[in-house]
């Protein structure tokens, strides 16, 4: 039956052609959004945990009190629990930090640097309230800064960048929709006159709809299949922005799986977008 079924539908002409390149540029596209996804996530997570283990603390007093009040802060700190570890910036790398904004030939000798100390906290943290306390009392000119507000947008951005990710996924769906009823409707109205001997013959709807679904069910399935492996090769190929494996755009590990999803995802949005439309387009058909 599927067999006789599959031969209503011509197995050549533009309808063909449209279903298989809109189908194959669409899951290209929807591989990239979701690396898109994936990525902002992972950065996400990436920068969270960065930050989170992670403190300065900025010691600004006078010449002569600037010593004094370093060896209180690491005195603070070593008997703090949740603190792991900690150590003085040197000069040098205080002027790496300022020279991303301020150059390369910054006159550090000339400047008023606040003595800056890293400070790395354990998985459970220390109590940030009552080490602040202590730091005023030890140190007045110290100020402990746990990163909150480097954190929260970064977080934000990578949150937003997910969200629109998966926008950008369900317009992709959308348009695959759009196209598979363009062509499904052409490829009906191309066929009037076969589906009219059909009807004579005593087909019925379902059987005529059934043909063109499962053709461009097919169709869509195949366009699918390639643009979803030309857009793993095109993300497997992008470079990486830094050293670390988590960084840049694209699938790390378990998350190359996600892009298998897409011609499943694809062809069910060509089987109910063909269903529909070849339903309405047999209704109207007398």
């Amino acid at each position: 039956m599927s067999a006789i079924s599959d031969r209503v539908v011509p197995s050549s002409g533009h309808s063909g052609w449209l279903v298989w390149i809109g189908a194959a540029s669409m899951s290209f596209l929807a591989v990239f959004a979701l690396a898109l996804a994936v990525s902002a996530a992972r950065l996400a997570d990436t920068w969270s945990a960065a930050l989170a283990q992670s403190a300065t603390i900025r010691i600004s007093a006078p010449p002569a009190e600037l010593e004094g009040q370093t060896e209180a802060v690491l005195e603070v700190l070593r008997t703090t629990p949740g603190i792991r570890d900690a150590r003085v910036m040197t000069v040098e790398e205080q002027g790496q930090l300022l020279s991303v904004w301020l150059g390369p030939d910054l006159p550090l000798d000339a400047l008023p640097l606040p003595r800056m100390i890293e400070v790395w906290e354990t998985a459970d943290g220390p109590d940030r309230q009552g080490l602040r306390l202590r730091l005023s009392a030890e140190a007045p000119g110290a100020i402990y800064d746990d990163h909150t507000q480097w954190r929260r947008p970064l977080i934000s951005a990578a949150t937003r960048l997910r969200g629109l990710s998966v926008l950008a996924l369900l317009l992709i769906g959308g348009v695959t929709g759009v196209i598979i009823a363009l062509a499904a409707s052409a490829a009906m109205a191309s066929n009037a006159q076969v589906i009219h001997v059909l009807r004579l013959v005593g087909a019925r709807d379902r059987f005529i709809a059934r043909a063109f679904v499962r053709r461009m069910t097919r169709r869509a399935a195949l366009g699918a299949a390639i643009g979803t492996a030309l857009g793993m090769l095109a993300v497997a190929g992008l470079p990486a922005f830094g050293p670390e494996a988590t960084s840049g755009l694209g699938f790390q590990g378990l998350s190359w799986l996600a892009p298998l999803c897409v011609p499943v995802l694809i062809a069910g949005v060509a089987l109910l977008a063909a269903a529909a439309t070849a339903l309405k387009v047999l209704r109207g058909v007398t």
